[in-house]
């Protein structure tokens, strides 16, 4: 079962966010979906991952499924300043996205699939991405993490 699931996992890194990122930074992604960019710890490069849409006013929340286990967490943990790519998710506050900048903060005692539900509320397609964050949890909590933006 381990070898599915790493050949799952291959199959999502290298393919599937590497076309969700090129729809997102075209502006053509759904507002459900986000991007978080990173620098990477070791390289210093920016490092850009597609992650469920959290921005609530000026905080963006998302969550790891693979926990402090996942790349971008080790490279905020390292460099928490990030960048943001966003659509609002109130129509009153327009449709662009836009990079934003601000600080991660790692939540490990919160209750991040009530947090999900929270923000999830009216985003029916948020919803359904938290079907595929339990998946990937695979019954681990994930890690919330909090985006202070600027």
């Amino acid at each position: 079962m381990a070898i599915f699931r790493n050949l799952e996992r291959r199959w999502i890194n290298r393919v599937i966010n590497p076309a969700v990122v090129a729809l997102l930074r075209r502006g053509l992604g759904p507002p459900t979906y986000a991007l978080i960019e990173t620098t990477g710890r070791v390289s210093g490069e920016p490092r850009v991952a597609p992650v469920a849409n959290g921005l609530n006013g000026d905080t963006f929340w998302f969550f790891a499924g693979l926990g402090e286990r996942a790349s971008f967490v080790r490279n905020l943990t390292a460099n928490p300043r990030v960048r943001v790519l966003a659509k609002p998710t109130r129509v009153r506050e327009g449709w662009h996205s836009q990079w934003r900048t601000g600080t991660a903060v790692p939540q490990p005692h919160d209750d991040a699939w009530d947090r999900h539900g929270h923000l999830a509320r009216g985003r029916p397609l948020y919803r359904l991405d938290g079907l595929f964050l339990r998946h990937l949890a695979a019954g681990r909590p994930p890690v919330t993490i909090r985006v202070d933006l600027d």
